[in-house]
């Protein structure tokens, strides 16, 4: 029995003239990146190819996101809605999704981002400092020492920064994209994640390199 939201067959085309709204969502934070519309050929070419194409009314052909920039979106998979007339693509960004160099279409402010997104982020991070290994890195430095190195962190990190300033210290120093995120716990949560899945480049170690 088919999964009705992937029963691709039930789509509405003439619901709205041959084009569905396709909403871009980030597979692994659940960010919003951007709207477009999808004809079946622009469906059809993005399930061939794997990268996001959309129908841009403007040029009036198939558009790939990305084709001018190499800010592709690599497709994850596709759904649709109960009417069968949206389609919400989950894909992972290789760069900006937005024209203007934000990561989202609906702009960069925390209040667009999931809750919990910055553990998305975070994971990105650690999963490529753990592949790179940069020199002088301080996340190298503690990969090197391993857990149990961590753990003797996670310890001094909960005496020095208990409480309700030292909880907003470390989410300051996170939205500020520092190097080297100070919380030793969420790295070595992450570390404990790139282990078990044995996947050291992460789900979204690309996000920012060009396709």
């Amino acid at each position: 029995m088919s999964n009705s939201n992937t029963d691709f067959s039930r789509l509405d085309w003439a619901k709205s003239d041959g084009l569905l709204p396709a909403i871009v969502q980030h597979w692994w934070s659940g960010e919003v990146l951007m709207l477009g519309f999808m004809n079946a050929e622009a469906l059809a070419q993005t399930q061939a190819s794997g990268k996001v194409t959309f129908y841009s009314r403007s040029k009036q052909r198939l558009w790939t996101k990305g084709e001018s920039s190499g800010y592709v979106l690599a497709l994850k998979s596709i759904r649709i809605d109960c009417d069968a007339d949206t389609l919400l693509v989950q894909a992972e960004p290789r760069g900006p999704s937005c024209h203007l160099g934000t990561s989202s279409c609906f702009g960069d402010s925390a209040d667009v981002r999931p809750p919990l997104g910055f553990l998305a982020e975070l994971d990105a991070l650690v999963s490529q400092r753990h592949a790179e290994r940069p020199e002088g890195s301080y996340t190298t430095k503690l990969f090197d020492g391993g857990m149990r190195r961590m753990a003797q962190k996670v310890g001094e990190e909960r005496r020095d920064g208990a409480g309700r300033r030292g909880a907003e210290r470390h989410r300051t120093a996170w939205r500020s994209r520092r190097p080297d995120f100070p919380s030793h716990r969420g790295i070595a949560c992450a570390w404990l994640v790139v282990e078990r899945r044995g996947d050291v480049a992460g789900p979204a170690a690309h996000q920012t390199q060009r396709a």
